[in-house]
């Protein structure tokens, strides 16, 4: 009997950015130039491809998507779709000066994603649109947006009536948290099903050189004994176009190099002093910030509500939290997670890959319990459990934490 199973390629675009002399080439992953014969300044094409597996690879063939809003309707089904870590807040959102916006969303932190469906427009209108849209958008309060929400939930039977109900539903945190800024940064994604050459330059040239965070995210629709498939690739990192998000502050100051990370206070701090490790997870949106860090890498650990605790540099790979092995500081012996000196509900074997709990080794430079935590008025919090911050205020908690705990 042949088995068989489905899977697709989801990849992005490779793109140099500025021509290289001849010898040197850009990789799609990292500023490192890699030896070959000739440079290459443009786009190239990507082609998505699904195969069943089974005595040998079956390539299945394109059937293509008639109609672009087929895509919208997929996307109020199931906005994972597009992402699995935004919330969908409008459709057809009208704007001040009487146009459309096809889908509004959040992320985690509050920001709003414009969505645009190419259609039948020129890379130039669809583009142009968006941008137009964002100059909308970038001006709504807290209660414009709520607003937005209801109206959207009332006509599309939404489960939550109320965007504070969605948004803690949806992430597991309050709106009104001080660590969320609503709509204190935005960006813009536009949904196609193939991509143009143009509009590629287009989208290049305004995240490199305009600092607009604008991406592309295209389909591929594939059919087999009836059956039909979507295949999806966005054109740049998706974190990375995140990073780059359009700030209503202007432009955002220089990253200081120290990471940020959040160890909720229900997760065992005092096994993860004694074995050296952070941990996230409940959520892709929790676990997956975790792969921005790298062996080296330092980070400063707040424990929301509690305060700082610790301060580390990373030592290893991010790894399931049921599968990590503990070892004891003393080279006594290894534990599993279910042997830890203190319970750790979190590191469950049963949960999927999505939801599981995931932890990165690190070597502590400094820790504290909770009772001795720094908590002072005016050092920086937030929700994600790995982040960037490019805030004055996080300039002064490192700078705190390193003259309270005496670290050079």
């Amino acid at each position: 009997m042949t088995s068989f199973f489905h899977f697709a390629i989801n990849s992005k675009l490779a793109y140099s950015k500025s021509a290289k002399p001849a010898g040197e080439r850009q990789t799609p992953s990292s500023n490192k130039p890699f030896t070959n014969h000739e440079s290459l300044a443009l786009p190239m094409a990507i082609e998505q491809g699904i195969w069943k597996i089974g005595d040998k690879p079956e390539k299945l063939q394109p059937s293509g998507l008639s109609d672009e809003s087929l895509l919208e309707e997929q996307v109020m089904h199931d906005i994972a779709i597009l992402d699995a870590d935004w919330l969908l807040i409008g459709r057809q959102v009208r704007t001040d000066f009487d146009k459309f916006i096809d889908l509004l969303a959040l992320d985690g932190d509050g920001n709003v994603i414009i969505i645009e469906l190419k259609r039948n427009k020129t890379p130039r209108e669809v583009v142009a649109q968006a941008i137009d849209y964002a100059s909308w958008v970038v001006d709504l309060d807290a209660s414009q947006i709520g607003e937005i929400y209801r109206e959207f939930a009332e006509r599309y039977g939404r489960t939550h009536d109320s965007l504070e109900a969605a948004f803690e539903h949806r992430f597991g945190v309050p709106l009104d948290s001080t660590d969320i800024q609503l709509n204190s940064a935005h960006q813009l994604v536009v949904v196609a099903t193939k991509l143009d050459a143009s509009t590629e330059r287009i989208i290049n040239y305004l995240n490199d050189h305009a600092n607009i965070a604008i991406n592309a995210l295209f389909f591929s629709a594939f059919e087999d004994a009836g059956n039909h498939y979507l295949s999806r690739a966005w054109m740049i990192d998706p974190e990375e176009n995140q990073d780059r998000a359009v700030s209503r502050a202007g432009a955002k100051q220089t990253w200081n190099g120290e990471y940020y990370v959040s160890f909720s206070e229900d997760r065992p701090w005092e096994a993860a002093r004694q074995f050296g490790f952070i941990g996230g997870g409940g959520a892709l949106w929790y676990s997956r910030t975790l792969d921005m860090l790298s062996e080296g890498d330092r980070v400063w650990v707040n424990m929301p509500g509690v305060g700082f605790v610790g301060v580390g540099r990373v030592a290893g790979d991010k790894v399931r939290a049921d599968r990590y092995v503990f070892k004891a500081p003393d080279g006594s012996g290894t534990y599993a997670s279910d042997e830890l000196p203190e319970p750790y509900p979190q590191a469950d074997a049963m949960r999927s890959d999505d939801n599981a709990e995931y932890l990165v080794p690190l070597e502590w430079e400094y820790t504290v319990d909770r009772r001795n935590a720094v908590n002072e008025v005016g050092l920086f919090g937030n929700q994600n459990t790995v982040c960037k911050p490019k805030t004055p205020k996080w300039d002064h908690t490192v700078k705190r934490l390193k003259q309270v705990w005496a670290i050079s």
